[in-house]
């Protein structure tokens, strides 16, 4: 006889555990029992105050699995934690906690690979394996607060993948994250940043969630961001950009913008006025004028591709454009330097291991 795969434990809303406990034949009461020592990190085999015969039942229909730290990394200098995390089916993915003085910050993966191809990223090297389940996108959160022993209150979702590529996945993660009965993280700790997926921007524009949205321009026009970001061949500049005024609109949530500053490619002080003169155009209108937050990013250096870090100097003055045309701009510190915190080197050299 075929077996049919199990559903993931962890993926439930409390509704659903619910509903599934009334179709067994247990009160419903139990869900409530449960679910909050699931996003614990406690296995259902460990619930004690559930009897034996329904430890079996949810043995027999649902599976329940964690992420295994693989690979732990500590920094010296700021105490970031990279983990490189397994997953039940063996596959890897990373995750890192960062330290700052309102509290722990995750920031997970959302697919194993991703196949966005952005030439600056370790992760979408080998390209997309599979999408994160939403138990497995919780997992990461549960895992790495489980082996600190401290709580996580903020959640970046900037790891090894693009979200909006996970839409659905990552959508229920969303609600199992904000739920009151498990880890209750507020939507205004959740930072999601997206490569430009225009189509899923505006769906998520229309979901009614308070989470900070990332995007991830890296270039002021066309020819210099295709040349390093294929999705803009897709959707360029302008049509991005029309999309993030009418997120502001729909939300009334600012949008931070990501630009990586890559030595000769992407960092000249033309290319500064350039942002600005493109940043002001679109989201600062007579009829709404919407915050602009530019991070700059000094890139990661990735051996595979051969980019390189802009000098300080040249940091210094393409925020000081910006900021002269009215953009807030800040410099990204850079946690972790002494254990390469950024995302996609540690899966990276585990491939290559074997």
């Amino acid at each position: 006889m075929e077996q049919t795969e199990k559903r993931e434990l962890l993926s439930l809303t409390p509704s659903e555990l619910e509903a599934w406990m009334l179709s067994v034949g247990e009160p419903k009461y139990r869900a409530a029992q449960l679910f909050p020592q699931l996003h614990k990190g406690v296995s259902p085999d460990e619930v004690t105050t559930l009897g034996k015969s329904l430890r079996q039942k949810l043995a027999e229909s649902f599976s329940y699995h964690l992420p295994v730290v693989e690979q732990k990394l500590v920094s010296s200098l700021d105490g970031t934690v990279k983990y490189l995390f397994a997953l039940a089916d063996g596959n890897c993915v990373e995750s890192v906690v960062m330290r700052y003085d309102h509290g722990n910050t995750v920031c997970i993966s959302s697919q194993v690979g991703c196949r966005m191809g952005c030439k600056f990223c370790a992760s979408t090297i080998g390209g997309r394996v599979r999408d994160l389940t939403p138990g497995e996108l919780l997992g990461q959160v549960i895992a790495a607060q489980k082996d600190l022993g401290e709580r996580i209150s903020n959640i970046v979702m900037m790891g090894i993948g693009e979200p909006l590529d996970n839409y659905d996945n990552v959508l229920r993660f969303l609600h199992l994250v904000t739920c009151e009965q498990g880890l209750n993280i507020g939507a205004r700790h959740i930072s999601l940043s997206t490569c430009g997926l225009v189509d899923r921007i505006l769906q998520l524009s229309q979901e009614a969630l308070a989470i900070t949205l990332s995007v991830s321009l890296h270039a002021p026009d066309d020819e210099t961001r295709s040349a390093i970001m294929p999705i803009n061949n897709r959707w360029g500049v302008d049509e991005l950009l029309d999309a993030c005024r009418v997120y502001f609109a729909r939300t009334g949530r600012r949008i931070s913008f990501e630009y990586t500053l890559i030595a000769g490619k992407n960092d000249s002080p033309a290319l500064a006025e350039k942002l600005a003169l493109v940043l002001n155009r679109h989201l600062r209108t007579r009829e709404e004028t919407m915050p602009i937050h530019v991070n700059l990013i000094p890139v990661n250096e990735v051996d595979e591709t051969g980019f390189r870090r802009s000098g300080k100097a040249a940091v210094a003055t393409f925020a000081k454009v910006l900021e002269s045309r009215g953009i807030r701009a800040t410099v990204r510190r850079k946690l972790g330097a002494d254990i390469n915190a950024s995302c996609g080197q540690l899966r990276r050299n585990r491939q290559n291991q074997t």
